[in-house]
């Protein structure tokens, strides 16, 4: 028997399953990228000859770094890598081992191989390979810079056509950054380079082919001649090279790009100090805007593999420039503001580009590197879908979006008019200012004007849309009043009572959706949920037929999307209530797309223990069942046995659960579903959206106490789309 359990796949591994894809391959190359893992696999690879910071230390010793860059190549972007550290320093024969093993790879990143053999050996593979090379030490740094030049001087109303550029530094990055930088318009006399004897001039001797190619015939022979007047410095060189004096010779709005590591050409806070309109950045975390190359070749080889491009050309790396660039100027996500310990991340002086975990990057960059490749005609698997190509870049770093996005994307179809009751708060604001900009929903913002305006400016913001302070409208809160008025006048309340009643946001926008003047409601980020969701069920009330609301969270993970319901409204149901939310909670499925398979959860499988527990999620089953035969549903069961298909094909083939396992939860009582839930998510992993309020008859969505940014926009967006169900 166990003989016969390895045997099987292990001849599926290899003797003699493995003959059938080789023959696959041998009768054509390409399906190497079918039958393997070719297609996701780097080599990154180095002779250890310029170590950062640690110059010609050999390839044993380069490997650590090696090892490091395969980590990140994995984290960021999905990307399987094999470091590989070659014995030779002859640039001829270093190419020729690395061309041999181009059958093994998708694609080639080079990396710390001094100059200016690094020049001779990636131009030589570049044309000898049919995979992506690229040298990371050059390109990787002038790609980010790049985009960071490009903001930088956008911030200061000057066009990179009109600057003067010294860069220090004439080795590897230092030539790859100049010559991105005549790419995006540069001009050649307007560059001074410099290297450790001083200016690179016409007059010079010393000068091999590529610094001649930068030789200034401007009459300046020292950096600090060169600094006067400059509007821009490169340093890619040493510690303590720039001076104040020389920051204060340069034009005005100067910007200084000090990326030696690990210590800049001049100390970050000596050079703040010395001009307050100075723009800088660095290669060190420590600091404003770092020049980390992690923000390129994860994304950028991502894009390329993702293609099957033959090369990583110039449109490719301009594409990543422009993307990174743009990238920088969008809302930053809460999670990255929240990882970097501050309270706020805008576009501006100090966030010229993306911090590195953010992870819009590998959706931004990839797509952007690959559209490019197609249509520089170097791509031979061309993208068709680009909304799935997004799916399947979330994926390769475990973000699973599809449900998420399949409701943004019915939102922008149709976008809806929704009444924010906390707009007083900063998370409110920035959701909103993402589902305007993004064309999700069109916010109404309720709160004082003034404080809002307040908020908007100071963390800003550009958020246009309607504001309204309940207090101030008297004309409207009496119009409401007298509609709540009719509602509850037999339910202890008077005329007076409701109109002070409707000075409260969450009242007044309750009655604002009752009576059409907005068309869905978000609400409940700083409030109890039994505090936030009264007002609504006292106003518009719950859908024809409907007994009662439930709350469901929809639960993301590895494993799948998944429903928990009841977890906010309902404390403990009796069997018939279970049916009430069971019935709910179908209908919530299918209004994402999902037939339900529903487990009714127990602490007993199918009768194995006694208990009220037990008792009532057996008869909540069977009067389903009778009332809903259509649906797939089974219980009492336990958790994980609904999970887990292979427990009931083995012990209970009879559940209706047993084919394909549940992926909606009935639990027995609130505590269950709520401390299931918060469980999963910070012990499983899971993300969490809801609690989705079910059972009310106009669109009302209850946010939970402290919701993310995120969770705010993904919340809008089922708002927006239960809205256009509910319109027809």
């Amino acid at each position: 028997m166990i003989t016969n359990l390895f045997s099987w796949p292990l001849a599926l591994a290899y003797s003699p399953g493995v003959a059938e894809p080789c023959k696959e391959i041998a009768a054509n190359t390409d399906d190497v990228y079918k039958y393997t893992a070719k297609g996701n696999l780097v080599a990154v690879i180095s002779n250890g000859t310029a170590v950062l910071g640690l110059g010609n230390i050999g390839p044993e010793a380069a490997k650590p770094v090696m090892e490091g860059k395969g980590v990140l190549f994995k984290k960021f972007a999905g990307i399987d890598v094999f470091d590989i550290e070659i014995n030779e320093q002859d640039p001829d024969k270093f190419i020729d081992i690395v061309k041999a093993l181009e059958p093994t790879f998708g694609g080639v990143n080079l990396e710390d191989i001094k100059a200016p053999e690094c020049f001779k050996i990636e131009e030589e593979l570049r044309k000898k390979m049919h995979i992506p090379i690229m040298h990371d030490d050059q390109h990787g740094t002038a790609i980010i810079s790049a985009a960071a030049l490009l903001n930088a001087l956008e911030l200061i109303g000057k066009k990179i056509g009109d600057i003067r550029l010294v860069m220090n530094g004439a080795g590897a990055a230092a030539v790859s950054c100049s010559k991105i930088y005549f790419e995006l318009g540069l001009k050649r006399e307007n560059l001074i380079m410099c290297d450790s004897k001083g200016v690179i001039h016409y007059e010079r001797t010393d000068l091999d082919a590529i610094k001649s190619s930068f030789a200034t015939h401007l009459p300046v022979r020292t950096l600090q001649e060169a600094m006067k007047g400059a509007d821009v410095f490169v340093g890619l060189s040493k510690a303590d090279v720039l001076s104040p004096e020389d920051i204060l010779a340069m034009s005005k709005n100067p910007i200084v790009f000090a990326l030696a590591n690990p210590n800049p050409e001049i100390a970050y806070d000596l050079a703040m100090r010395t001009r307050t309109d100075l723009i800088m950045a660095t290669g060190r975390s420590d600091h404003p805007n770092q020049v980390n190359n992690v923000l390129g070749f994860p994304y950028i080889f991502r894009g390329a593999l993702d293609v099957r491009a033959t090369e990583i050309n110039e449109p490719m790396k301009l594409a990543a420039v422009h993307a990174i660039a743009a990238l920088a100027k969008e809302s930053v996500p809460e999670l990255v503001v929240k990882a970097y310990g501050t309270d706020k991340i805008s576009f501006g002086r100090e966030y010229l580009i993306p911090k590195p975990l953010d992870p819009r990057l590998i959706t931004t960059i990839s797509p952007a590197v690959a559209r490019a490749a197609i249509e520089s005609g170097v791509a031979r698997h061309p993208i068709s879908d680009w909304n799935e190509y997004n799916q399947q870049l979330l994926n390769r770093i475990g973000i699973d979006q599809k449900l998420i996005n399949r409701i943004i994307d019915r939102a922008k179809q149709k976008p809806k008019r929704v009444v924010f009751a906390e707009a007083h708060h900063l998370k409110i604001l920035k959701a909103a200012q993402i589902v305007k900009e993004e064309g999700i929903a069109n916010p109404i913002l309720l709160g004082d004007k003034e404080e809002i305006d307040r908020l908007i400016a100071e963390h800003k913001l550009e958020l246009d849309c309607p504001i309204i302070f309940p207090q101030n409208e008297k004309e409207k809160i009496h119009t409401y009043a007298e509609i709540l008025f009719m509602k509850r006048q037999r339910k202890g309340l008077t005329y007076r009572d409701c109109v002070n009643l409707l000075r409260d946001r969450n009242y007044f926008a309750a009655m604002m959706v009752e009576t059409g003047d907005a068309d869905a409601l978000v609400s409940g980020l700083t409030k109890d949920y039994p505090k936030t969701i009264l007002p609504s069920l006292q106003i518009i009330g719950m859908a024809e037929g409907v007994n009662r609301v439930a709350g469901m969270y929809i639960m993301l993970n590895k494993k799948g999307t998944f429903f928990f319901s009841d977890t906010t409204v309902n404390a403990n149901p009796n069997a018939q209530e279970l049916v009430d939310i069971i019935a709910l909670t179908a209908s919530g499925v299918r209004f994402f797309d999902i037939e339900p398979r529903i487990a009714v959860l127990s602490y007993s499988n199918f009768g194995s223990s006694k208990g009220e527990v037990p008792q009532k999620t057996r008869e909540a089953v069977r009067l389903a069942k009778t009332k809903y035969p259509d649906l797939i549903i089974d219980g009492d069961i336990q958790a994980n046995v609904a999970l887990n298909m292979e427990i009931q094909r083995e012990n209970y083939p009879f559940s209706n659960l047993a084919d394909e396992g549940a992926n909606t939860l009935i639990f027995p009582n609130l505590a269950s579903g709520n401390i299931a839930y918060k469980l999963l998510m910070e012990l499983g992993g899971a993300e969490a959206i809801g609690p989705i309020l079910l059972g009310m008859k106009k669109p009302v969505h209850i946010l939970q106490l402290g919701s993310s940014v995120r969770e705010i926009v993904n919340m809008t967006a089922i708002a927006v789309v239960d809205a256009q169900r509910m319109e027809g």
